[in-house]
């Protein structure tokens, strides 16, 4: 039986904030190498132009990604152990962070089919 999405049952704005910070951790241009403890530390965080943003091959829509900006978000990420406060304040994704099955990354990265 596989494990089944969302089990600590993110709100839709925690899940959609942390399925984005989960593929900007895998951009070496963005994301710091794993800590001592695989933390995954994000030294920038993507700005829409227009109507969207680009995360690596990926396309965000604005919409799906206010969480970015919310310090309310990271609390909640932060008390379900899934993000901790890395350098001048942005997130760094814990190992549970960065293996957490959010269900939802494909609904809100849109990739290219070519």
């Amino acid at each position: 039986m596989t494990a089944r999405p969302n089990p600590l049952k993110l709100n839709p704005l925690q899940a959609k904030t942390l399925a984005i910070l989960q593929e900007l951790a895998k951009m070496p241009e963005i994301a710091s190498p794993p800590d001592e403890e695989g933390a995954v530390a994000l030294r920038h965080l993507p700005h829409a132009h227009g109507d969207h943003f680009h995360v690596g091959s990926a396309v965000v829509r604005s919409r799906d990604a206010t969480g970015l900006f919310n310090p309310s978000v990271y609390g909640a990420l932060e008390r379900k152990g899934l993000v901790k406060p890395g350098p001048r304040g942005l997130p760094a994704l814990t190992v549970a962070g960065l293996a957490y099955d959010t269900g939802i990354a494909d609904q809100i990265l849109y990739r290219a089919d070519h």
